[in-house]
C-alpha cells in the first residue's frame, strides 16, 4: 500500500507543478474552430506530449533514486521489499508514459491528414544554448525509448533470460536514462523552467543523474558491505540437489549486527552478482569465531539457476560480500491483537530468527514478548529437513509457541479459513509463495479484521 501511496504522490507532484506554468485554459476548446483547423486537438496533442514526458522521466529519476538502496527509503516505505516494488512498478510506469508520450509525438501524420496542418502549434522555445541540439535529442530520446521498453518486457518475462545475463542488461539502464535527461533538457520548453516545475524538474535529473552515475561506478551499497568469510557449508536433506543448504558465515568487525527477521544481499560470485537471503539466525544466537567474529546462518533453497548448484561452489573459507542488514519483517505487532505467523517452504528462514531470538535467555528485555500461533506449511512433513528445527524452537520458546502444520502431502493446504478460527483481530506476519501470499492478502482486504505483513523477494 505505502509504495502505491509514494508513487500516486510523486505523479500527483509533478501533475500540480506542471499545471502551474501550464495555460489557464489549457487552449483545448473548442478542438476543431469553424474554419476546420484542429486548433483544439493540436494544443491537446502537445499537452499529452508534454505531461507524460514530464511522468516518465520523473519515474526514471525515481527508479535511480531507489536503485540507490537508501535506508531513509526503507524507512519510509516499510522495508527494503517494498522499496524494490516501488522500483518495479516506478519502472513500469516509466514505460508506459513512454509509450503514451511516443504515441502522442507519431499521432501528427494522422492529424495532418484529418485536418491539415492548420492550427499546429509552432515548436516551443527551448533553452538558447540547446537549440541547435533538438535534431539530435528527439533522435537520442526515441533509441533510447526503444530500448527501455525492450528491458521493461525483458524484466517482466523473467524466464527469457537467467538472473546474471539479466543484471548485465540491467545495469545499462543508468545509461538510458542519462540519454533521456538530454533529451528532456534540450527539448522542455523555456517557460517549463519557471518555478515550481523547473526546480522540480531540475533537482529530479540532478540526483537522478548523481544516482545513475553512482549506480554506474559500482557503488550502490558500498558503505554497507562486508567481507565475511565462509566457516561452513552443510547440506540439510538427503537430495543435495533439491535440499536446503545451510551456510554459516563469519562476518567482519565491520558488521554492525542484526534483528531478527532481517535479510541480506550476499554474493558469492562477482558474476553472477547479489541474491537477497534472510538471516535465519538471532543477533549472537550462533556465537562466534575463535577469532571473535559473530556468526549468522543462511538457508538457501534451490529455486533458480544459480541456487541449484551453490552446494556445489560454496565451501569453508570462501570469501562472501554480504550488504545489509535490510528489512522490517519483526514478527512484532499490536498486544490487543492476536500475533499468527505463517510460514511456507524456504519463507520459515525468517521466522527461525524470530524463534531463536525467544529462546530461554535470550528474550528481549523489559517486557515478555506476545503470545503467537505458528503455521507452517510443508509439501512432505516426513521428508522436510527443517520441519525438526522448527519444532524444537517452537516448543523451547519462552512462552511456547503453538505449531500448526499444514502437509500437504496429506491432502493439508492452508486457506485463510483456516486462520478465521483465531480469536479476534488478527496481526499476520506471512513468509512463502506468492499464490498463498496474495490469497492471504485478498481475505485481510474483505471484512476480516487482519493485518498482513509479507516480504516479497521478487527482484525483478
Amino acid at each position: 500500500m505505502r509504495s502505491k501511496v509514494a508513487l500516486g504522490i510523486w505523479l500527483l507532484g509533478i501533475s500540480l507543478a506542471w499545471m502551474a506554468v501550464a495555460p489557464a485554459n489549457l487552449g483545448v476548446s473548442p478542438l476543431v474552430d469553424a474554419q476546420g483547423a484542429a486548433v483544439g486537438w493540436w494544443q491537446l496533442r502537445q499537452h499529452v506530449i508534454y505531461v507524460s514526458g514530464l511522468w516518465s522521466i520523473g519515474l526514471m529519476a525515481l527508479v535511480m533514486l531507489l536503485a540507490l538502496r537508501l535506508p531513509l527509503f526503507d524507512r519510509l516505505l516499510g522495508g527494503m521489499d517494498q522499496v524494490y516494488r516501488l522500483h518495479k512498478w516506478a519502472g513500469i510506469g516509466a514505460a508506459l508514459t513512454a509509450i503514451v508520450h511516443w504515441g502522442a509525438k507519431e499521432s501528427s501524420g494522422w492529424m495532418k491528414a484529418l485536418w491539415g496542418r492548420a492550427g499546429r502549434p509552432e515548436h516551443d522555445a527551448v533553452l538558447p544554448w540547446l537549440t541547435d541540439a533538438r535534431g539530435f535529442a528527439k533522435d537520442l530520446g526515441e533509441w533510447a525509448f526503444y530500448l527501455l521498453l525492450a528491458m521493461v518486457v525483458l524484466t517482466l518475462i523473467s524466464r527469457l533470460l537467467p538472473y546474471k545475463h539479466w543484471r548485465i542488461l540491467h545495469r545499462a539502464m543508468p545509461v538510458l536514462f542519462l540519454a533521456l535527461v538530454l533529451h528532456t533538457v534540450a527539448l522542455m520548453p523555456l517557460t517549463f523552467w519557471a518555478l515550481p516545475l523547473g526546480l522540480l524538474m531540475g533537482s529530479l535529473l540532478a540526483l537522478g543523474s548523481l544516482a545513475a552515475v553512482w549506480s554506474l561506478a559500482g557503488w550502490v551499497g558500498r558503505s554497507r558491505s562486508h567481507a565475511a568469510r565462509i566457516q561452513a557449508v552443510t547440506v540439510l536433506g538427503d537430495a543435495p540437489t533439491g535440499a536446503p543448504v545451510e551456510v554459516i558465515c563469519a562476518m567482519p568487525p565491520s558488521w554492525p549486527g542484526h534483528r531478527a527477521g532481517q535479510f541480506v544481499f550476499v554474493r558469492f560470485d562477482a558474476a553472477e552478482g547479489a541474491h537477497p537471503f534472510t538471516i535465519a539466525s538471532a543477533p549472537h544466537a550462533l556465537g562466534n569465531t575463535p577469532e571473535g567474529e559473530p556468526l549468522l546462518r543462511l538457508v538457501i533453497k534451490p529455486l533458480g539457476d544459480y541456487t541449484r548448484t551453490v552446494h556445489r561452489r560454496l565451501h569453508a573459507g570462501q570469501r562472501v560480500d554480504i550488504e545489509g542488514p535490510y528489512g522490517r519483517f519483526h514478527g512484532k505487532g499490536s498486544r490487543r491483537r492476536q500475533q499468527v505467523w505463517v510460514a511456507a517452504g524456504v519463507g520459515v528462514t525468517p521466522f527461525f530468527a524470530l524463534l531463536e531470538a525467544r529462546q530461554p535467555g535470550r528474550s528481549s528485555k523489559g517486557r515478555d514478548p506476545a503470545a503467537v500461533h505458528m503455521h507452517y506449511c510443508t509439501r512432505d512433513a516426513r521428508r522436510d529437513p527443517l520441519l525438526p528445527r522448527l519444532q524444537a524452537l517452537c516448543a523451547q520458546a519462552q512462552p511456547p509457541v503453538p505449531l500448526t502444520v499444514h502437509n500437504e502431502a496429506e491432502g493439508q493446504r492452508l486457506t485463510p479459513r483456516d486462520l478465521q478460527a483465531e480469536p479476534g483481530p488478527m496481526d499476520i506476519w506471512f513468509c512463502g509463495p506468492q499464490g498463498l501470499g496474495d490469497a492471504l492478502h485478498q481475505h485481510a482486504r474483505g471484512p476480516s479484521r487482519w493485518r498482513l505483513h509479507r516480504e516479497s523477494f521478487a527482484m525483478r
